[in-house]
């Protein structure tokens, strides 16, 4: 023990006196530069200087004027990096504080809704309402006096929104439907939206718009409308669910969401209540409609699609439509609206989800992932005003559409010639630009293509749409600059396949490639 203590002792000393040495030697070094080495520099300097000629003394000044350059840029730089970390530090302080002080609001938001959903339930069951009493769906034994007699007082869910549009379907739930509207088929309906947009709403769009948007319901449930403001990306929609009796609902998308919970809404533990988004809702709502519905992501692209929309993106590649079901809440709870099972809401066939999205420099990148499994749409012109018969709107069930849809699907089946024509392409692509179709791709051109068909349109139109808005679109994250005869070769591979300037969208936007090489 005492060997041990001397050893300690003596190791706590020489491990000092090297770290004092440490010091010092840092100490003497910085003084040697000033007392030492600046002084035998200048001297130095001063004895060369006795032996320079004219173009020595130039060389000098030149080198000098450098050095004092440089020593001004390193210390210009270091003087950036050291304001650039103190901004970066207080914007960290001043972030956390704002987190904070949003916490705090939140806490408060969550309180009002406490009381907001209180005063509704009683507005619905016409009574007072019972305390939670700490926990939601626990029964009060408390009773109310209504009309001379007493009763149980309702049970108040952590839906309030839900249960009461639970209570507004069990009351009325028929839908009236246009008379005779199953005689109509999908040119006609497209060519009644046309003209019911233009007479009701003095929005004007060209059929081809309209008909690969019809289209595209008709292979996914997402669908993309791109292009610069006011070209009617949001109004297109919106006419839409005026046009079948069934309001849009319009969902501005946030540049701060991050996960589903934003889009969906949340559980509040700490008041036992779900924070309903107007998404939710609708969401909800569709459940117990039978005529199509429409939900926009306005601005989508603000934040990442990716990250807030990321669980629909994935449930609705499943080929079962019976599992596309969206975890609501982890833990059920018998007083929850009747179409959420299990925590779970299932996503109707009814449904379509319309995106909008601008290209600037506020918005994210729409990744390949996204692009593959929508239907995008570019709206960059207005169409010509034309005038248009008043028109009434058209209620018609979704499900008669996705009939019309799946019959366009059987009657137009793409041609075998386009089919060759299709794998063609798609060898080149792969050779030239290591670009492939898919199965997913080639699926949804197949099924796309009868349904254009159907709307009026031709199938070089829908070939046409489908190449530039599904394949083409891929060469705009490709280094081209050494790819430019490829571009040209691809022009001329389409002309020969389909006839000279058939495909007018594909070799336009080809053309638009070659130009920005």
């Amino acid at each position: 023990m005492i060997e041990f203590a001397k050893y300690y002792v003596m190791f706590l000393i020489n491990l000092g006196q090297n770290i004092a040495r440490f010091f010092v030697d840092i100490f003497n070094a910085f003084a040697n530069i000033f007392t030492r080495d600046i002084p035998k520099y200048f001297n130095d300097f001063m004895q060369a200087a006795q032996k320079f000629d004219v173009w020595s003394w130039i060389a000098f000044v030149i080198i000098f004027l450098l050095s004092l350059v440089f020593v001004f840029f390193l210390g210009f730089r270091l003087v950036q990096l050291i304001r650039r970390y103190i901004f970066f530090r207080a914007k960290e302080v001043e972030k956390d504080q704002l987190l904070e002080e949003v916490a705090k609001q939140k806490e408060k938001v969550a309180k009002l809704t406490i009381e907001k959903n209180q005063i509704y339930s009683m507005k619905m069951s016409g009574g007072k309402v019972a305390d939670e009493n700490a926990k939601l769906g626990e029964k009060s034994s408390e009773t109310t006096q209504k009309d001379g007699k007493s009763g149980n007082l309702p049970i108040v869910s952590r839906f309030a929104k839900l249960t009461t549009l639970d209570r507004q379907y069990e009351q009325n739930n028929a839908l009236e439907l246009t008379e005779n509207y199953e005689q109509l088929n999908l040119s006609q309906i497209v060519d009644t939206f046309v003209n019911y947009a233009a007479s009701q709403h003095k929005l004007y769009y060209k059929k081809d718009a309209i008909r690969c948007f019809f289209a595209g319901m008709a292979i996914t449930k997402i669908l993309i409308l791109e292009g610069i403001s006011g070209t009617g990306k949001t109004s297109l929609p919106y006419a839409l669910g005026k046009f079948f009796d069934h309001p849009t609902t319009i969902c501005s998308v946030q540049p701060s969401w991050r996960d589903r919970g934003d889009l969906l809404g949340y559980l509040n533990e700490f008041t036992k209540t779900f924070n309903e988004t107007d998404f939710l809702v609708s969401l909800y709502e569709s459940t117990y409609r039978e005529d199509p519905s429409f939900i926009v992501l306005d601005e989508m692209n603000l934040a990442r699609i990716e990250y807030y929309f990321a669980e629909f993106l994935s449930i609705m590649e499943m080929p079962d439509i019976n599992e596309w079901k969206i975890d609501v809440v982890a833990n059920p709870n018998d007083t929850d609206p009747k179409h959420i099972v299990n925590g779970k809401i299932m996503v109707p066939q009814s449904l379509w989800f319309v995106g909008t999205a601008n290209q600037d420099d506020s918005t994210f990148t729409i990744t390949d992932k996204v692009y593959d499994r929508t239907v995008t749409l570019d709206l960059n012109k207005r169409a010509d005003y034309f005038d248009a018969p008043l028109t009434p709107s058209l209620k018609i069930t979704a499900d008669y559409l996705e009939r019309l849809f799946k019959k366009a699907q059987k009657d137009y089946e793409i041609s075998e010639k386009s089919k060759q024509a299709l794998t063609k392409i798609d060898e080149y692509m792969v050779k030239n630009f290591k670009v492939t179709f898919g199965n997913r791709i080639l699926k949804q051109i197949y099924n796309f293509v009868p349904v254009y068909i159907a709307c009026g349109g031709t199938e070089e139109e829908a070939i046409d749409f489908m190449l530039m808005s599904k394949i083409f679109r891929k060469l705009s994250g490709i280094n081209l600059i050494f790819l430019k005869k490829e571009l040209n070769s691809l022009i001329t591979l389409l002309d020969s396949l389909f006839g000279k300037g058939r495909l007018v969208k594909s070799e336009e936007y080809i053309k638009d490639l070659i130009r920005k090489v």
